[in-house]
């Protein structure tokens, strides 16, 4: 049970009025997200404007209460779990989207917004963030931003951090840091807003968020191929990006293990297309006419089945068989059903180095345990792989889970990699990043945390963990 002095929330009910607190069994009523943990604080206060976050944050901090902020509960590195003593303070009701100007190509935004309530609202002036997400329908913009969230179009328009050009942020004194500049080139001191960009909530509470739209394309085109090994899949990547037509939208790529789980789970298959392929290939054109696009696609199969002639396609010809094979990719939930808390490893691998990473980090992870036969995949054209065990988490005792992990981000740093590719660090990547971080970094980050929240009430024990500031 939750234990807030009543003085306490006597001064939060004022602020944000009754119906916007609750505590209790009013909470069990909220949806969790990803862990249940999320709302173990059993409290949470939803603000509707920049003023009562100020405000709640000023609270909380004379009374020495740590707050933990929350947008759609989508993290998965538990970035988002509270406990008794704390409050959760989620941006739901942040939700407006401020201003849309297609001329500028920028938007801004509350932090509540989802990206799917983006993406529609820049579709009407054929414009799009420049980021995707598959739980885009709850992932928030201001989540996006303090994970600095990666997805499907990092290669070509970059992380959060590269998407946005100006913020609001309560910082953990209650002032309110507002730089919401709409325009790419500003070189007016220090630009103090990458220090909130990824910072998970631990130095301050985002509340708006200025984000770059990029031009919708007219039409796109999607390929699935089948593929003998990482170099041939990441040939066809280069393929993609040298279009003769169109440009390259996505490049997902799905082992064989976890191709297999989706596959047969939607009674997928195709007409001359073997599903035993080491790597399938998820390849997205976009451009202005939907028929070039697929022709383009047809001719980069021609050129690629002439090099690897063992290689299968299939080029959608309608949305519905489009959406068939993104849902080979995005079907994620699929593993966590089968095998409940599968621990996941999201790193980032240069290009040139993944087919070798693979194979030597499958090669470790079977001498831990023969049986284990990771699900693998991932945005291909930038390096991030999503590496998910075959197993319960609760089954895989601690031993065995730091070998695993070990096998996992063993010499990623120096091949010029990072064993946080875009889930961020929160509660559950602490150890590996003070384990594997510069020295330097690490003890810059402590004083950066020390100077912006002393008390460290902001996100307790995420990202630095409990240890000192």
């Amino acid at each position: 049970m939750h234990r807030l002095k009543p003085e306490f929330t006597v001064e939060i009910h004022t602020i944000v009025g009754a119906g916007n607190f609750r505590e209790g069994e009013a909470v069990a009523m909220i949806d969790y997200g990803v862990a249940p943990e999320n709302l173990d604080a059993g409290a949470v206060v939803l603000p509707g404007t920049t003023g009562e976050v100020a405000a709640i944050v000023q609270c909380c901090r004379a009374h020495g209460v740590p707050l933990v902020t929350h947008g759609g509960r989508t993290g998965l590195v538990g970035g988002g779990m509270s406990k008794s003593g704390e409050l959760v303070l989620s941006t739901a009701r942040l939700n407006r989207i401020l201003h849309l100007c297609p001329v500028e190509r920028v938007v801004v935004v509350e932090a509540g917004v989802t990206l799917q309530a983006l993406q529609v609202a820049a579709a009407e002036h054929r414009l799009e963030p420049g980021i995707d997400l598959p739980s885009r329908g709850s992932a928030t913009i201001g989540g996006m931003t303090s994970t600095n969230a990666g997805g499907i179009s990092a290669f070509r328009s970059g992380v959060m951090r590269h998407r946005i050009l100006g913020l609001e942020a309560v910082l953990a004194d209650g002032s309110v840091y507002s730089d919401l500049t709409r325009v790419v080139k500003n070189a007016a001191g220090y630009d103090l807003k990458h220090l909130f960009v990824g910072a998970e909530g631990t130095l301050g509470v985002i509340t708006r968020i200025a984000v770059k739209l990029e031009p919708q394309p007219l039409a796109t085109a999607t390929v699935l191929f089948g593929l003998a090994s990482v170099d041939a899949a990441l040939e066809t990547v280069r393929r993609g990006l040298d279009a003769e037509y169109g440009h390259l939208r996505a490049a997902e790529a799905v082992w064989h293990s976890y191709f297999r789980l989706t596959s047969s789970h939607h009674h997928w298959s195709a007409a001359d297309y073997a599903t035993d392929h080491p790597v399938n290939l998820l390849m997205t054109l976009g451009g202005a006419d939907e028929t070039a696009l697929q022709s383009e696609l047809a001719r980069i199969y021609e050129d690629v089945v002439a090099v690897h002639p063992d290689t299968s396609a299939v080029i959608a010809f309608s949305g519905a068989q489009e959406a068939d094979l993104w849902r080979l990719r995005e079907d994620t939930d699929l593993i966590y059903r089968q095998h409940p808390g599968a621990p996941s490893y999201d790193v980032s691998i240069p290009l040139s180095q993944v087919a070798s990473y693979l194979e030597r980090c499958l090669t470790d992870l079977k001498a831990i345990d023969a049986a284990l036969d990771p699900y693998v995949f991932g945005h291909l054209a930038d390096g991030n792989l999503h590496i998910v065990l075959n197993s319960t988490g609760g089954d895989i005792p601690a031993e065995k889970a730091r070998a695993v992990e070990e096998a996992i981000y063993r010499g990623i740093g120096e091949l010029g990699g990072s064993f946080s590719a875009e889930h961020g660090i929160g509660a559950k990547r602490v150890a590996p990043l003070s384990a594997l971080s510069n020295p330097a970094k690490l003890a810059l980050m402590h004083r950066i945390k020390g100077a912006l929240d002393a008390p460290a009430l902001l996100n307790p024990g995420k990202v630095l963990g409990a240890g000192r500031i």
